[in-house]
């Protein structure tokens, strides 16, 4: 079985296909709700030879089974926010060490050495609930490089924004920055303004080149910069700008046709996320998302929402 420094080694697409064949193998006896679902769409571990063979595992399992593999009691668990009521996704951790190692690799990869950015976290909602693995990233680059989380304080965030001399991450949920740009309207120096997506029912869903647009007015910088993670994966991906994300070289997206899940869509095509989180050791590495997007040539991607019931009956079905 690989080791989490195996894993954030990978360099090439030799080294992911090796790496994902042998997690898959692993996974496909060693996960049971995997292993169910394997079972349940007629698939042989045996018969999977390359990655375009593995089947996703519906990402819906993380609310009602333990997907889980390690070999002794998990350290966390981490949990997903939820609106009106949704049951939470939980995502057991082995060693939150693991999880600490990989998210400072991939931001490193992006942004370079945390020690060197101050991070400031406007988060109200993932600060106000337990489990949240976006809060236990955020606190872990502030404890890197300083910084702080802020709830509705504008002007304390503001003034510490002011007298700090490093460059510094604003990282904020989508509608937390939209109150801030829109209440102070401040003019940001030497600051990435990230945003992690979602409205949480606080707002209006609004297109995200409309949301970037405002908020890059209300702050005074050219771009706004994203980050793309969930509860369920130890990775994450992030932007630049114009929505469109990167992923570290253990994580992989691909794109599924709408009504059915098991048709992978060429470059360009716009259909339901499947994800391939090789960090995912000791859960499942093969998620199919309720995600939206798009997959371009390079492999970059972009979100375009989440998908509606007519787009899930595929996995659904396979889920029930």
């Amino acid at each position: 079985m690989y080791s989490i420094d195996e894993i954030l080694s990978i360099d090439s697409a030799a080294a992911f296909e090796k790496a994902a064949l042998e997690i898959f193998s692993f996974q496909a006896k060693a996960c049971p709700p995997y292993r169910d679902y394997l079972t349940a769409i007629g698939v042989s571990p045996d018969e999977v030879c390359t990655t375009d063979d593995i089947p996703y595992m519906p990402i819906e399992l993380f609310k009602s089974r333990k997907v889980y593999c390690g070999t002794g009691a998990p350290e966390a668990q981490f949990t997903s926010s939820t609106t009106g009521g949704d049951t939470p996704a939980i995502h057991y951790v082995e060693r939150l060490d693991n999880y600490r190692k990989t998210l400072r690799k991939a931001f490193s990869m992006f942004f370079g050495d945390p020690a060197q950015w101050s991070f400031y976290a406007l988060l109200p909602c993932y600060l106000e609930r337990e489990g949240s693995s976006l809060v236990f990233m955020a606190d872990d680059l502030i404890k890197s490089g300083g910084g702080g989380f802020f709830l509705h304080d504008h002007a304390e965030l503001l003034r510490r924004m002011a007298d700090d001399p490093k460059r510094k991450i604003l990282l904020g949920v989508s509608y937390a920055l939209l109150d801030l740009a829109e209440e102070c309207a401040p003019v940001l120096r030497d600051t990435v303004v990230m945003e992690t997506g979602g409205m949480k029912g606080r707002r209006k869903e609004l297109p995200k080149e409309e949301m970037h647009a405002i908020l890059c007015k209300g702050f005074g910088v050219d771009r706004i910069a994203s980050e793309y993670g969930m509860a369920e994966l130890t990775s994450q991906a992030y932007s630049f700008g114009e929505g469109i994300f990167t992923t570290p070289p253990w994580m992989k997206i691909s794109v599924r046709d709408f009504n059915d899940p098991f048709e992978r869509l060429p470059a360009g095509r716009r259909g339901g996320i499947n994800i391939t989180d090789l960090a995912n050791l000791h859960s499942c590495a093969f998620l199919e998302t309720q995600d939206a997007g798009i997959v371009y040539p390079d492999g970059s991607f972009s979100i375009l929402g989440r998908m509606d019931k007519t787009q899930t009956r595929g996995c659904n079905l396979m889920v029930d």
